[in-house]
C-alpha cells in the first residue's frame, strides 16, 4: 500500500527503517537546568516505540545562555543523561535518533532582543567552536547524526536572513555574504565528527516576511550545503521575530504573526502548503547532480498524502510533527494495514498555544490532564448507547450538531466528525473532537449538508458510522424591522421656507 514510505532509506552510515521524521519540536517538558529527565525520555521513547524512521529530538542549546526549559548539549555535565536517552530510544525500536543544536540570542521581557549586529568577530568564532563541540558531544553519547538548527528566529537563521543587515563579511550585502557562517559551521560540525557521522540542516525555504527570501534563494542556500557536504536537508517555513506580536510583560514569541501561520498552518490552510519549498530545493539539487534528500514538512496529515508526495518526487523524506504527537503509533498503523486506526491530527494547534504559553506541550486529542500519547493494544472498538445518537440543529446561521456518548470496554479517547456537501455521494473527515458537540462554522446557504461521526478508544479502534443527519441552511437573509418612528423635539421638526419677499428685514442702528 506504501512502496516508497516504508522502505529503509540510507542516510550516509545510518539507515532509516522507513522515510517518516519526527521534526524537533518543541516539549517544555525539561527544566531549566538542561538535564535529561524522565517526561524527556517517556516522550521520545514513545515515538520510538511507535515506529517512526527518525526521531528528531528537541532543539537543544550548544551554549549556556539563560533561557526557560531548554535540553543543553553545550558541557560534558549533560552527556550521561543524553547517552541514555539515545541508548533507551535505540533499545525500543530501529529508529533512529538525532539531536538538534542551535544557538539563539539574548531576549527580554521588555520585548528588547538581541541581534547579530551586536555580535563581535570573536563571538561568531566563539557560536562556530560550540557547534562543533556540540556535534562530537552528540556522536560520542551514542546519536546516529546531528541536525543543525538555522530556521526560525534564531541566530543562523538571522544570518541567512535577506533582513540580515550586518555591515561587513558576515553582512546581507550579498548571498555570500549570509550563508559564510552556516557554511563555516558546516565545515567545522564535519571536521570534528567524522565524514562518516550523519550531519542535517533544518532551515528556511521562506521566511515569509516582508523582505524575506523566498525560494529562489532557499534553493540556492539548499545546493550550497550539499556542496558543503551535508548529508540531508530539511525545509521548514518563517517562526521570525520580524512580524510578532509582542505581550506586554511577556518574552517574544516568533510564531505569533503570519510567518508562524506559515511555520505551522492550522487547519484553514491547505494540506501541505509548504511543499512548494522541498520541491523547490530538491529540483536545484538533482539539476546539479547531487542526490542529497530534502525533508518535506508543513501539514502533511497522512501516509495516504506522504506516499503520493513520494511518488511524486517532490521530496524523499516526509516530516510530519503535528500528525506524529497526536498518534505517535501513525507508522506502525499505517504499515500494518490498520491506518483507519490512525488518531488523526486536525492541526487546530493547541500545542502550539501551550507552547506560546509557557505550559508543557501536548495534544488536545490525548485525554485530559495526560502528558504523554495513550497507548493500547485493545482491539474492541467503542459502540453506541442508542440506536441513533446524532442530532442536528440549525440556528443563526450555522449548523450545531450533538450526540450521545458511545461506551468502550477501556475509554472513549474522543470522535471523529465526517461531512458530505454533494448529496452524500463523498463524506470526508473534517474534524475530531473530544466532547460531545460541534458547531460547523464553515456551512453556506445553498449547499446541502450530511453528517455522521465515529467514535474511537485509547487504540484509535473505531466505533461503526452513526446515523447520518442532514442539514441545509436557509437562503433567505431576513431584513430587520424598520426602525420605528421616534417624536422629535419641537427644534428639530423643519420649518416651512420663506420666499425672499417674506424675509423680515432687520433694523439696522449707526
Amino acid at each position: 500500500m506504501y512502496p516508497k514510505l516504508f522502505t529503509p532509506y540510507q542516510i550516509n552510515s545510518m539507515t532509516l527503517p522507513n522515510r517518516l521524521v519526527l521534526p524537533a519540536m518543541v516539549t517544555r517538558l525539561s527544566g531549566e537546568d538542561g538535564f535529561v529527565n524522565q517526561d524527556i525520555t517517556d516522550r521520545y521513547v514513545r515515538f520510538a516505540k511507535g515506529g517512526v524512521g527518525l526521531i528528531v529530538i528537541e532543539a537543544m542549546a550548544v551554549h549556556s545562555a539563560k533561557s526557560g526549559p531548554l535540553l543543553r548539549i553545550c558541557g560534558d555535565e549533560f552527556k550521561p543523561g543524553l547517552t541514555e536517552l539515545a541508548k533507551k530510544i535505540h533499545d525500543t525500536s530501529d529508529s533512529k535518533a538525532v539531536p538538534q543544536i542551535i544557538h539563539f540570542l539574548k531576549i527580554a521581557r521588555s520585548g528588547w532582543r538581541q541581534k547579530i549586529e551586536d555580535l563581535s568577530i570573536a563571538d561568531i568564532q566563539l557560536i562556530i567552536e560550540q557547534y562543533g563541540q556540540a556535534a562530537l558531544r552528540a556522536r560520542e553519547c551514542g546519536y546516529d547524526g546531528v541536525e543543525m538548527h538555522m530556521a526560525h528566529a534564531y541566530t543562523l537563521s538571522s544570518f541567512l536572513s535577506k533582513r540580515n543587515k550586518r555591515p561587513d563579511l558576515y553582512g546581507g550585502k550579498s548571498l555570500d555574504n549570509r550563508i559564510r557562517l552556516p557554511l563555516q559551521i558546516i565545515k567545522k560540525v564535519r571536521e570534528v565528527a567524522g565524514n562518516d557521522f550523519p550531519i542535517g540542516v533544518r532551515f528556511l525555504g521562506e521566511e515569509c516576511i516582508k523582505g524575506g527570501y523566498t525560494t529562489e534563494e532557499s534553493a540556492i542556500i539548499a545546493l550550497k550545503f550539499a556542496q558543503e557536504g551535508v548529508d540531508y536537508i530539511s525545509l521548514s517555513a518563517g517562526g521570525k521575530f520580524e512580524d510578532a506580536v509582542h505581550k506586554d510583560g511577556e518574552v517574544l514569541y516568533p510564531y505569533t504573526g503570519y510567518s508562524g501561520d506559515r511555520c505551522m498552518p492550522p487547519m484553514e490552510y491547505p494540506d501541505g502548503y509548504n511543499l512548494h519549498m522541498a520541491e523547490a530545493s530538491r529540483r536545484m539539487l538533482r539539476r546539479h547532480g547531487f542526490q542529497t534528500p530534502v525533508v518535506a514538512t508543513g501539514k502533511i496529515p497522512s501516509p495516504e498524502f506522504a506516499e503520493e508526495v513520494l511518488q511524486d518526487d517532490r521530496a524523499d523524506l516526509i516530516g510530519m510533527a503535528r500528525a506524529l504527537l497526536a498518534d505517535p503509533d501513525l507508522p506502525n498503523k499505517a504499515r500494518s494495514g490498520n491506518s483507519d486506526k490512525i488518531v488523526k491530527c486536525i492541526y487546530w494547534n493547541i500545542c502550539k498555544a501551550l507552547d506560546e504559553n509557557f505550559h508543557q506541550v501536548v495534544c488536545g486529542l490525548w485525554p485530559k490532564d495526560e502528558i504523554q500519547a495513550p497507548y493500547s493494544e485493545d482491539t474492541e472498538a467503542p459502540k453506541w448507547s442508542v440506536p441513533e445518537p446524532l442530532n442536528v440543529l440549525v440556528r443563526s446561521g450555522n449548523i450545531r450538531i450533538n450526540w450521545k456518548p458511545a461506551t468502550d470496554n477501556e475509554a472513549v479517547m474522543g470522535y471523529e466528525i465526517w461531512r458530505s456537501d454533494d448529496g452524500g455521494r463523498t463524506f470526508s473527515h473534517i474534524y475530531s473532537i473530544t466532547t460531545s458537540m460541534w458547531t460547523d462554522h464553515l456551512a453556506a446557504a445553498g449547499i446541502s449538508y450530511q453528517y455522521y461521526i465515529r467514535a474511537y478508544d485509547l487504540a484509535g479502534n473505531k466505533s461503526v458510522p452513526s446515523n447520518i443527519v442532514r442539514a441545509d441552511l436557509p437562503m433567505e437573509v431576513e431584513l430587520p424591522p424598520p426602525p420605528k418612528a421616534i417624536a422629535r423635539p419641537s427644534f428639530m421638526k423643519p420649518q416651512p421656507m420663506m420666499s425672499k419677499e417674506e424675509v423680515p428685514l432687520k433694523e439696522v442702528v449707526l
